[in-house]
């Protein structure tokens, strides 16, 4: 097995790079894209210094860790404020600037109001009588911050 693995060169390490990526083709999500860049950053580095074949898979490994890794930072961040930004299936979100009449009083502070066929936190800087419409102005969480009208 170790007279197998002390033959590998560069260009099994190309091909198998090639192979991984052609993998990716078929739709498997990301998870083959970077181990088959990885692959191929050891068949260039192979090419370029005489390394055993312990340290090419070494290489392999942690090129493909440092790669994943990096990615995944980069989706992660990009997700985040994607999220952020993102109203659909974020109903708090569609609320606000909605105006509502309240059905029942509300006093300062914190309180519950029926907004459609659901009732929500709401915070308020002011007593408000019922009958009164207000306006959803902002958010805090998931807690509905209002002002009359």
């Amino acid at each position: 097995m170790v007279e197998l693995l002390e033959q590998v060169n560069h260009w099994h390490w190309l091909a198998f790079g090639l192979a991984l990526l052609a993998l990716e083709l078929i739709g498997t999500a990301g998870y083959f894209l970077w181990i088959g860049i990885s692959a191929m950053l050891v068949g260039v580095l192979l090419g370029a210094l005489p390394i055993g074949w312990q340290m090419q898979w070494l290489s392999f490994a942690s090129f493909s860790l440092i790669t994943t890794w990096l990615w995944w930072r980069r989706q992660l961040s990009n997700d985040k404020h994607s999220d952020a930004g993102r109203e659909l299936n974020q109903r708090e979100k569609q609320l606000v600037g909605q105006t509502v009449f309240l059905t029942e009083a509300v006093n300062k502070g914190s309180c519950r109001i029926r907004v459609g066929d659901s009732s929500w936190s709401a915070k308020s800087s002011q007593d408000i009588p019922s009958g009164t419409e207000i306006k959803i102005v902002a958010l805090d969480g998931i807690v509905l911050i209002i002002e009359p009208l």
